[in-house]
């Protein structure tokens, strides 16, 4: 799903519905784009230290009047508060834009949101696999993301 305006150079840009967007990392000019779009939260699964990561995000999505929540989930431990704290984030209504650097850990975490919803499994495994598929995966480096998949869904 994409609308008129939806950026094609973010990173992993995706759309899921009217009120939900996703991708990779964020650039400096973004949450001015993110703004003119309507987003009025953005949540970052991203740790802060990472190279790529936003300078000063939280100031940056403030200095625009989108409100900022930041789970940091590292990559290798992933864990089902970190999951919970993403579901407790999307509870408003406000339009909402979650990110991390690859839209890994966000496809990830709406992998699992899907399946909680009823959504059937392949068609949120596809929507996943859109961005990547730890599920069948034998990088021992996505061990931890395919054991809580699967614990989880």
């Amino acid at each position: 799903m994409s609308v008129p305006g939806d950026p094609d150079d973010i990173r992993g840009w995706q759309r899921l519905s009217s009120r939900i967007t996703t991708s990779g990392k964020l650039d400096p000019g973004d949450p001015a784009r993110l703004a003119s779009l309507g987003v009025r939260q953005v949540v970052n699964l991203a740790l802060a230290d990472h190279p790529e990561a936003l300078p000063r995000e939280a100031e940056a999505m403030a200095a625009t009047g989108i409100t900022y929540t930041h789970i940091p989930v590292p990559f290798d431990a992933p864990h089902a508060d970190h999951y919970a704290a993403f579901k407790e984030a999307l509870a408003g209504d406000a339009p909402v834009h979650v990110h991390c650097i690859m839209n890994w850990r966000v496809s990830a975490f709406f992998y699992l949101l899907h399946r909680e919803q009823g959504m059937p499994e392949a068609e949120a495994r596809a929507l996943m696999a859109q961005q990547w598929d730890p599920l069948s995966s034998d990088d021992p480096r996505v061990a931890p993301w395919r054991e809580l998949l699967e614990r989880q869904s």
